[in-house]
Formats: structure tokens, C-alpha cells, sequence
């Protein structure tokens, strides 16, 4: 299959660089990352690039890697694995761990309830003391949308599904805390989008300060 008959998104390509700069902020120089949710591909392509010392490896769920698989393929990066099945509710530290950061992008709002609480769960499972849990996507505050259009997109979601639609932050930060990830980060991005980070167990030594003052919306 030839590259430009993959499916193709172009908010993936809207939104990796931004992404990237906090990547860079965040990953070791070298280590593991966990990608949830690969889709396309074309973060794991991206990414893998631009971070040569980082082990990516992309999943999402079975049945749906056909896309993702040829473009890892065709791309051939030493650093980049091929894509493996994840189911949300069965998923082991074993199977896909121990790893120094997990990844995930516009996930959160597409899963149910419980879905969002097995991928906690499992991320809490996978991480190395210290590691990071990246969730890229919109968001929601004390029950208010950041944006109208974000609003509409919830009311999308919810018509289609409804146990899908934007998570609220609160949730989350209590959700994490009760499996020791730490909202460490919460970064705006374009589109009215955000990336929440979260650290399991720990923080980085001399940047609660800066990062305080980023937590804010």
C-alpha cells in the first residue's frame, strides 16, 4: 500500500508539533513510550522521528491496526515497534510494560466512563516510578466547556454515544490521584485543545513553582 492511499488526518499533522515541544519537556532521552489510541499512525511516525533515543510503541484497539501497521512499516524507524492490540479492559503491566511515559491523544472523550477509568488503571500498572501520562485532547472545568465549539462537539459526542463525551478535569485529577498519578502539567494547545500530565508518585525536583503556574486555564 502506498503511503498516500492511508487514511490520513490533518489534525494530527495540526497538532504534532505543539504536542512535540511538550514531549521534549517531559521524556527522558532515552526510554519507553506507550501510545494509546496510534489511529493513523502519524504521531507514531512523528514522533519517532523527531525522538531517536525513545522506544515508541503504538496500540489502539483490535481490529483497527491495519493503517497504523503499514505506515510503521513503510516508514522503517529502528526506534518505532509495530503496532499491538490494546484492549482498555484487559491490558497488563506484563503485556505492555513497565515503560517510562504512556501517550495518549483525543481518547478520553471517545471511551465510556469505565473505559477512562481501565486506562488510568492500566497506565498507573505500566509506568516506572516517576514516569509520565501525556492525554492530549479538550477538556472540560468545573463543568464548563472551554469554548462554544467544544460545547457543540460534547453535544456530538453525546448524541452518538452517550457515555462518550468531554471529561472533565476534576474527574480526572481525583480519578488519578486514587492510582498515584499526579496532575503535574496541564499545557493549552491549539484548537482549544489541552495536554494534561501526569507523574506517577513523584515530581520533578525544583519545578513545582513553574509548573504551578501552569496549571492554570
Amino acid at each position: 500500500m502506498m503511503p498516500e492511499q492511508l487514511a490520513w488526518s490533518q489534525a494530527c499533522e495540526n497538532n504534532k508539533g505543539p504536542i512535540l515541544e511538550v514531549l521534549r519537556r517531559w521524556l527522558p532521552a532515552t526510554g519507553d513510550v506507550l501510545e494509546i489510541g496510534a489511529g493513523t499512525g502519524q504521531h507514531a511516525i512523528f514522533f519517532a522521528q523527531q525522538l531517536p533515543g525513545i522506544r515508541w510503541q503504538p496500540t489502539d484497539r483490535p481490529g483497527t491496526l491495519d493503517t497504523v501497521a503499514a505506515r510503521v512499516r513503510l516508514a522503517g524507524l529502528a526506534n518505532l515497534a509495530p503496532p499491538e492490540p490494546l484492549d482498555l479492559h484487559r491490558w497488563s503491566r506484563e503485556a505492555l510494560g513497565p515503560v517510562d511515559a504512556v501517550f495518549s491523544a483525543n481518547t478520553a472523550h471517545i471511551v465510556d466512563w469505565a473505559g477512562v477509568q481501565a486506562l488510568f488503571a492500566g497506565v498507573a500498572g505500566v509506568l516506572r516510578p516517576g514516569g509520565v501520562f501525556l492525554l492530549y485532547g479538550p477538556f472540560a472545568y468545573g463543568g464548563q466547556h472551554t469554548a462554544p465549539s467544544n460545547a457543540r462537539f460534547h453535544q456530538t459526542l453525546r448524541a452518538q454515544d452517550p457515555a462518550s463525551g468531554i471529561r472533565d478535569v476534576d474527574d480526572l485529577r481525583r480519578l488519578g490521584e486514587a492510582r498515584g498519578l499526579i496532575l503535574a502539567e496541564d499545557v493549552a494547545m491549539p484548537a482549544n485543545n489541552r495536554t494534561l500530565v501526569w507523574q506517577l508518585g513523584q515530581s520533578r525536583a525544583g519545578d513545582t513553582a513553574a509548573r504551578s503556574t501552569r496549571l492554570s486555564r
